[in-house]
């Protein structure tokens, strides 16, 4: 059973989806609480609204998206992804507040230094984001690389943590 909640930052509305084996989804933040809700009902239509089951998560996300250094170690849901996804999402999930790293660092990571690309494809497929900060991976040339939730957001937030000014600039 997937629970839910929505919470409200300054950034927009962020949904939250988990079961009992940790976080399973989190919303970039979205124009709309119906937004941030349509898409955690895509995930899972028959999710049931259940905030206590994030324990002072949704408090978290508010302070970090009011610009806090915030640790995001809860649990997440890792089923049904592959070894591979596992992989990636653990290293990204290394990167420190306040800094970048490349796709060909995360690629080394996980012991596979040609998997680049491939990388850049479990991040895309990322259903964490923020908690997996995949906003943090950068491409080698210094340019931002890809985001789910688009560049200008993904800027937005490299700069709220003051990360890699060189290329946010």
């Amino acid at each position: 059973m997937i629970r839910y909640t929505i919470v409200s930052t300054k950034f927009g509305f962020v949904g939250l989806g988990g079961s009992e084996s940790g976080i399973a989804l989190l919303t970039l933040p979205k124009s709309s609480r119906e937004a941030a809700l349509s898409e955690i009902k895509e995930f899972a239509d028959d999710a049931v609204d259940g905030t206590s089951a994030f324990d002072d998560l949704p408090y978290r996300l508010q302070r970090y998206f009011d610009g806090e250094q915030v640790s995001f170690t809860d649990s997440i849901d890792l089923c049904g992804a592959t070894g591979f996804y596992r992989d990636v999402w653990n290293a990204t999930r290394s990167i420190p507040y306040g800094e970048t790293r490349t796709y060909a660092w995360v690629a080394q990571q996980i012991g596979n230094h040609r998997a680049s690309r491939a990388v850049g494809g479990a991040l895309a497929r990322n259903p964490f984001p923020i908690i997996v900060p995949c906003h943090r991976v950068v491409a080698s040339n210094g340019k931002l690389g890809g985001f789910g939730g688009g560049l200008a957001l993904k800027k937005r937030l490299l700069e709220m943590e003051a990360a890699r000014p060189d290329v946010i600039s």
